[in-house]
């Protein structure tokens, strides 16, 4: 029974799978916030450059 767990424990396949679905979602989250936070600052933004043009 150890034997067996040491060997799944040992196995490697799907761990890059796993990897890059972990940078995506990271990834993703960061836009998401980024897309929050500087939505609202770019939309007075515009709406000041578009009031001065």
């Amino acid at each position: 029974m150890l034997t067996k767990f040491v060997s799944f424990l040992r196995k490697e396949e799907g761990v890059t799978a796993t990897e890059y679905a972990l940078i995506i979602t990271v990834v993703a989250l960061i836009m998401l916030i980024g897309a929050k936070v500087l939505g609202s600052d770019l939309s007075t933004l515009f709406s000041n450059v578009g009031a001065d043009v």
